[in-house]
């Protein structure tokens, strides 16, 4: 009995032995790892502000590169012909805008003339006062003179038509050149508008043209050598139609604007007529 408890407490002291060796190499192993993971995250930290200018490029190297297709492009490759269609396409849209520009302020002037003729022309005592109200370069000045000047020359061979036909013609030409004046320029609207769709249209048909010569010189016909330049033959046709429909509506806005204020002219030159042959019979 006593040799079994003998060996029974040297076989439990071996155990706690073999458990405390154990332990201690697990912690041993635990702590190495960690060990060599500080030195290795203290490299990649010292490591890091050199790898920023790499990140960097990097990051530029993936931004997506300039389309080599486009308007520039147009300009770039484009032939002697291409550029001048771009030119007249450019000299007609500068011609367009600088008709509506000032066909707007020939308008605007002469809405204000027309409030100073109702105001100032009618109030007067004599035609020649009333004309002498009026700005020199007025329309209704204009169109006023014209009538007395028609009385003055009644005489001679004028003196066999009537008083009243010779007025009425007199006032009736000094309202159409008026009316000539107010649409000169709107030719210009009209012709751009007409043609430089077709001017782009020739433009588009010439790049393709082109393009599809040298694309068959070179024996390539995939889809990135076919699509870029065809599709910078067709940006023509686009400037065309830009250049066109402000030209277009320009104009229909201008002729309404004119119809306006003709309307106020003739009205004028009616009330004109009325009163020179009243002043003539009064006298």
């Amino acid at each position: 009995m006593p040799i079994q408890s003998g060996s029974s407490l040297k076989s439990l002291l071996a155990a706690v032995i073999l458990a405390s060796v154990a332990m201690v190499g697990t912690s041993a192993l635990a702590q190495a790892p960690a060990a060599t993971a500080a030195p290795a995250a203290a490299e990649a930290a010292s490591a890091t502000p050199a790898a920023v200018p790499a990140a960097v490029d990097a990051a530029k190297k993936a931004e997506p590169a300039a389309s080599p297709y486009g308007f520039e492009a147009l300009l770039k490759d484009s032939d002697v012909v291409t550029k001048t269609v771009l030119a007249l396409l450019l000299i007609m849209s500068i011609s367009s805008w600088y008709v509506l520009i000032v066909k707007l302020l020939e308008q605007a002037k002469i809405g204000a003339q027309s409030r100073a003729a109702a105001q100032d022309f009618w109030s007067a005592g004599t035609i020649q006062q009333g004309c002498a109200k009026l700005a020199d370069n007025s329309p209704f000045r204009f169109i006023a003179e014209a009538g007395l000047e028609a009385t003055k020359k009644h005489e001679g061979l004028m003196g066999h038509v009537p008083l009243n036909d010779w007025v009425t013609m007199g006032i009736q030409r000094s309202v159409d050149r008026v009316q000539s004046n107010m649409q000169g320029g709107l030719s210009v609207l009209a012709t751009v508008g007409s043609i430089s769709p077709f001017v782009g249209l020739f433009g588009t048909v010439w790049g393709i043209m082109h393009a599809l010569t040298a694309i068959g010189i070179s024996g390539q016909a995939s889809i990135d050598k076919v699509a870029g330049p065809v599709g910078e033959a067709l940006l023509m046709t686009a400037i065309g139609l830009a250049v066109a429909v402000p030209a277009v509506l320009a104009y229909n806005w201008l002729v309404g604007r004119n119809k306006n204020v003709m309307a106020d002219v003739r009205a004028f030159g009616g009330d004109l007529h009325a009163v020179i042959l009243g002043s003539v019979k009064a006298g």
